[in-house]
């Protein structure tokens, strides 16, 4: 076959610029609706996608959100998506809405995926311990084991675990909304080689429980009751019982049930650093409800309204997951007076509802008294949603109301926790990376 010629590359040039730009008018047929919500002005084939600041989501969404209103929308590549902001469309969205909202947008990335010693008052880094903490919780969930601290296996599973967290999140989105890019030889495994060894333990863990599982005692934890529902749904091709969602369900519980539980904590121990008047407090209703005689139990809640709005504060002001996890619309749906049609993506913004100024005194502040009333009972409050809200709302969500209220009252009966000698205070802004995580700091953890 001979070479092209300049004049039969410009021609070829020419019908795949038109060939793109048609595919593009075809994908945003959903802005020619009527009442449709505005937007910024996408840019052929990329749409929005170079107008969205990835490594600061909530304040870029917020510049966006005072533009455009409550409910605006974007264009990523062939992807158009409705943005839902403040207390009044969020719960519309999720709740008055959410038998309509309530789909998950595919995942092409997840479908390739799937298928210590006390310190005596010296100065330390507290994120590892709080993840070996937490993780051990899930561990005996999930394996009816606790691992040792120095355990290499455990050690392996929270390398994973980090390595996936600071894996490229921007690149994870473009995949998924371009997935026509898995193709690529080499692409994917060399970008997800963490993911996808951190999966590959998984199997192996669950491997081993296949091969230790004596069907004829009761189950020793979730693995063992998920492969007895994955043998009871053989041959049955519409359960959602089989191997691919063992491996996401275990890599779901590690990621969501370890990793946002152990930054809320050390999102609170930051706090505390930074407010030791509410430190002092907290510290004085543990030693007049439990005292120094017995560990905490989650009866001891109902008469800790002080610890309890803490709790809370700390979780309204980490704003841990300021996008919530995409939904997407079954049906054609309303929100705020503007039509939605089915199929389309939704970013929750819960950043918008944990920090509305509207709703909240000191929005932007560390204030516990947003959860007390006049009395200093607690009270709840309808804009708290860092488990997002309706039919999606978190199911771990007990089990981390318990963990957090648990190891926080812990943790501070046993321990005083200043800013090291000589140390700068550190910063309470968030580092934005997936999670809302504040900046790596160090504190002095002394006991009482």
């Amino acid at each position: 076959m001979g070479l092209l010629t300049g004049e039969s590359l410009a021609s070829l040039a020419v019908a795949v610029a038109i060939f793109l730009l048609l595919v593009d008018l075809m994908h945003r047929r959903s802005r020619w609706a009527a009442r449709y919500p505005p937007g910024p002005m996408p840019l052929p084939v990329v749409g929005n996608m170079l107008q969205v600041n990835v490594k600061n989501m909530p304040s870029n969404l917020g510049q966006l959100r005072r533009r455009f209103g409550n409910v605006f929308s974007l264009q990523l590549a062939w992807t158009p998506v409705v943005v839902i902001n403040g207390l009044e469309a969020v719960r519309e969205a999720l709740v008055v809405r959410g038998e309509d909202t309530s789909d998950r947008p595919p995942s092409p990335v997840e479908e390739y995926l799937g298928f210590g010693p006390r310190s005596q008052g010296r100065p330390l880094n507290p994120k590892a311990h709080l993840n070996k903490a937490v993780s051990n919780v899930i561990s005996c969930l999930t394996y009816g084991r606790r691992f040792e601290y120095d355990d290499p296996t455990f050690l392996k599973i929270l390398e994973m675990v980090e390595k996936a967290l600071k894996g490229p999140g921007f690149l994870h989105e473009v995949l998924n909304l371009a997935p026509v890019l898995l193709r690529i030889p080499g692409l994917a495994d060399k970008v997800f080689s963490g993911p996808k060894a951190f999966m590959d333990l998984l199997d192996g863990l669950i491997t081993e429980h296949r091969e230790t599982r004596d069907p004829t005692q009761p189950p020793r934890d979730l693995t063992d009751a998920f492969l007895d529902e994955v043998e009871k749904a053989k041959g049955n091709l519409h359960s959602s019982f089989n191997k691919e969602n063992l491996r996401l369900v275990v890599s779901d519980l590690f990621f969501a049930g370890t990793v946002t539980t152990s930054t809320t904590l050390f999102w609170a121990l930051l706090l505390m650093l930074l407010h030791p008047d509410v430190q002092r407090r907290v510290q004085e209703e543990i030693d007049e409800v439990i005292g120094q005689g017995r560990p905490p139990e989650m009866a001891d809640q109902a008469h800790m309204p002080y610890t309890t709005a803490v709790i809370h504060e700390v979780q309204r002001f980490g704003d841990l997951v300021p996008l919530s996890v995409p939904h997407m619309t079954s049906c054609d749906t309303e929100v705020q007076g503007f039509l939605i049609p089915k199929g389309t993506m939704l970013f929750i913004n819960l950043s918008s509802v944990l920090k509305d100024e509207t709703v909240w005194k000191k929005p932007f502040r560390f204030h516990p008294e947003h959860f007390l009333d006049d009395q200093g009972r607690f009270v709840k409050h309808e804009a708290f949603m860092p488990f997002s809200a309706g039919r999606r709302s978190c199911l771990g969500e007990p089990l981390a109301r318990m963990e957090l209220f648990l190891f926080f009252t812990c943790l501070l009966q046993r321990f005083s926790f200043s800013v090291p000698p000589g140390q700068p205070q550190p910063s309470d802004h968030a580092i934005y990376n997936m999670l809302a995580a504040p900046a790596p700091y160090q504190l002095c953890a002394v006991p009482r």
